[in-house]
């Protein structure tokens, strides 16, 4: 694994909105020679959406590309590397404002970014934060999403839905079907707020395709939570041929 630096950044103010899926309608989309990781036999995709903070490539400012939104729809999967079981993340979709950082990550990751109008809003009143997340692709609807939660920080409980949901420390994706790329991603361990209310309002047919649509248009997710974040590090990507 590389120890160079690719990208660093805050990621702060993760809304995510687990829902429980099918695991045939992630099978296609796998990296070669992983495997989904289940949380208590669920497979489980998230719909997130965070804020990209003092972003730097290479150790680097973008003009222009330093502070922007994310929202992607991921889902978790674990490789074996011959002695080690690796927990990671892997995307049906990403999607941010900025084409230069699509063009890139597509480049180098082989990730599944798109771009996009997209909109966020921070409100803190008494005791209570809301953060909510716009983006519309060209010729769509508006697409929602909203946290309100108490301000007070929380620990994640160890073996919770939270730690499954925000512990994956590398990053998978398919290059071809004998190769995956592999990232690995560095972050402290992250607190989440007390989540009091939450709305999502999406055309999951558009965004992700008809295979999502049973399992996330209209219904209620499994669990949603609001993380605070931290400094992420990203590092170079490698290749794992088969």
């Amino acid at each position: 694994m590389s120890s160079r630096n690719f990208l660093s950044a805050q990621w702060e103010y993760l809304a995510m909105f687990n829902y429980e899926v099918d695991p045939v309608v992630l099978q296609k989309h796998l990296p070669p020679f992983t495997e989904i990781d289940y949380f208590q036999g669920k497979a489980l995709v998230s719909i997130v959406g965070f804020m990209f903070n003092n972003t730097k490539v290479l150790g680097l400012h973008w003009p222009g590309h330093v502070n922007f939104e994310e929202v992607n729809l991921r889902y978790y999967v674990r490789y074996y590397d011959g002695t080690q079981w690796k927990r990671g993340v892997a995307f049906v979709s990403e999607i941010v404002a900025k084409p230069i950082i699509a063009v890139t990550a597509n480049l180098l990751y082989n990730e599944h970014y798109s771009v996009a109008n997209m909109n966020h809003q921070i409100n803190a009143t008494g005791n209570t934060l809301t953060i909510n997340y716009s983006w519309k692709k060209r010729n769509q609807q508006w697409n929602f999403m909203e946290v309100s939660t108490f301000l007070g920080l929380m620990d994640i409980e160890k073996n919770s839905e939270e730690e499954f949901i925000f512990e994956h420390y590398y990053g998978y994706n398919r290059l071809n079907d004998a190769t995956t790329i592999e990232y690995e991603l560095e972050h402290p361990p992250w607190q989440v707020y007390p989540v009091k209310s939450y709305s999502i309002t999406c055309d999951i047919e558009k965004l992700y395709g008809k295979d999502f649509v049973p399992f996330l248009a209209d219904r209620k997710p499994n669990s949603v939570f609001l993380a605070k974040g931290s400094e992420v590090i990203v590092k170079m990507p490698t290749r794992k041929i088969f």
